[in-house]
């Protein structure tokens, strides 16, 4: 697994250690350990015989080559990537060097060492790589979700350099038979989330009786996907899915980040009222919209329900709510984060 320290593959990996995975005797965790890895989101695993830490480059071809022979490596799962729009507005290099360059030299590394396997564990080798649904640019309010025929329209340089990296992996199967698959999946949320992005945000924001920022008059859609909905369907995609192909990954819950903010409210006021009784929502503050921020989004799953039998177990209200559970009872996680790994409170995707 590559960024395995971040959010999405964190969670992935506490997956597959609790024995969710299916047939994984060992996970081998690569991770630059940037801004948004961290390693306390792991920390329940050291000592793990089953779970092992590299610190590193996606881009290294030479450390990359020897993890993947020296652990005898039977699937990569590529969650490594630059992922913050705001960020990549302020500076695009980062994202096209790491979700580019980075993946192009992980796959080609890969590929090499599939080469060189035996057959039969040739056959069963698989290439994951994790993408995203700012890949299709952005919908109108009464447009078909995108489906994995929707063409690539990026809108931010982040959602430009993943529309690449998705075209590197697609050649490598096209061209060489390499057997990858791609999933693009709905904005997510859920515990270890980086407290930049929106749900996080606003939720410690309130708990700290700061202002809750929205952008523009907070009317932007997007699909919610709860991370361990993901993590089965990243699992199911890895065992059952047909090198070559992608699936979308949604969670059937479309909101505005209006309502997503307001549910988010509710759901403190009821869990942990404030000291003076007054409501969280009164927090609530819009903020000038950012450039370039797409409309809607919306994803069309239908391909990993029909062929895989996928579809997300919670709605986005249940997932909230757990996700909410998590962060009270993990202050200390939070606290953290925020004064040692976290540069100023940026806004989320959503």
């Amino acid at each position: 697994m590559t960024g395995g320290a971040g959010f999405i593959g964190s969670n992935f990996i506490h997956h597959l250690m609790r024995g969710d995975g299916n047939g994984v005797s060992r996970v081998v965790n690569l991770d630059k350990l940037t801004y948004a890895g961290n390693l306390a989101n792991l920390e329940d695993l050291q000592g793990n015989d089953r779970y092992v830490f590299v610190e590193g480059d996606i881009g290294d071809a030479k450390l990359t080559g020897h993890i993947l022979r020296h652990f005898q490596i039977g699937a990569v799962v590529n969650f490594a990537a630059e992922s913050h729009v705001d960020r990549s507005i302020d500076s695009p290099e980062p994202f096209f060097q790491t979700n580019v360059i980075g993946t192009l030299r992980l796959v080609e590394t890969s590929r090499r060492y599939w080469k060189e396997m035996e057959p039969e564990a040739a056959a069963r080798f698989r290439f994951l790589h994790v993408s995203t649904d700012e890949v299709y640019g952005s919908l109108d309010t009464e447009d078909p979700a995108f489906s994995e025929g929707t063409p690539f329209s990026p809108n931010s340089p982040y959602a430009a350099s993943k529309a690449g990296s998705d075209h590197v992996v697609r050649a490598a199967f096209h061209t060489h038979g390499f057997p990858v698959l791609t999933t693009n999946c709905s904005n997510n949320y859920g515990p270890y989330q980086f407290p930049e992005k929106l749900i996080p945000l606003v939720l410690l924001n309130a708990l700290e009786g700061k202002p809750l920022p929205i952008y523009g008059d907070g009317s932007n859609v997007r699909d919610w996907l709860f991370v361990e909905d993901h993590c089965k369907a990243i699992e199911r995609v890895l065992h059952k899915g047909r090198p070559g192909e992608t699936y979308n990954v949604g969670g059937d819950s479309e909101k505005t980040n209006l309502q997503v903010v307001d549910e988010l409210c509710e759901i403190l006021d009821r869990l942990q009222p404030r000291a003076d009784g007054s409501m969280y929502q009164s927090l609530k503050t819009f903020v000038e919209d950012r450039p370039g921020h797409d409309r809607r989004y919306a994803i069309n799953f239908s391909k990993i329900r029909n062929e895989l039998g996928w579809v997300p177990e919670e709605t986005f209200v249940s997932g909230l709510e757990k996700t909410v559970v998590w962060y009270l009872e993990n202050r200390d996680w939070c606290r953290n984060i925020r004064e040692t790994r976290y540069e100023g409170q940026r806004l989320g995707r959503g």
